[in-house]
């Protein structure tokens, strides 16, 4: 079988923030690296999922809103993908940096956090999301 772009990454040197990882036609996938395997501790469910909520959310209502196609977190624990539709890594980085910065002070309701709307509203919690966010960022500060 053909190896898929992901697991072309050296995963043991691949640092956190927000890389480029494919180019398909118009469709740009982003990895939006938390944490770094095996030397830092993973995103645990509840973050993952908290932040998926909220930060999916924010992401389909900012600045690209009609360019983003799939907000998702990466199985191995340690971060989201993001597709958009033709946009740039300058401009689509900045977007993600600014909507995890608008996490750290949002004070409303998660959103999508009912039976009705979510397939395990119990654990969602915003401040799971707010702190996964700080630890991402003072994890991009230090880059060792």
């Amino acid at each position: 079988m053909k190896k898929i772009t992901s697991f072309t990454i050296d995963h043991l040197t691949h640092p956190v923030g927000v890389h480029l990882s494919r180019v398909d036609g118009d469709i740009f996938t982003y990895d939006v690296r938390f944490c770094r395997p095996y030397r830092d501790e993973l995103l645990t469910n509840g973050e993952l999922h908290s932040l998926e909520h909220i930060f999916a959310t924010m992401l389909r209502n900012g600045k690209y809103a009609d360019k983003v196609i799939y907000v998702g977190p990466m199985g191995c624990q340690t971060g989201f993908y993001v597709l958009y539709r033709d946009v740039e890594k300058e401009q689509a980085s900045e977007d993600i940096i600014s909507t995890l910065r608008s996490v750290l002070s949002y004070e409303g309701e998660m959103p999508g956090n009912s039976e009705k709307e979510c397939g395990y509203c119990y654990s969602l919690n915003m401040d799971s999301a707010k702190n996964a966010v700080r630890l991402f960022f003072e994890r991009l500060e230090k880059k060792d």
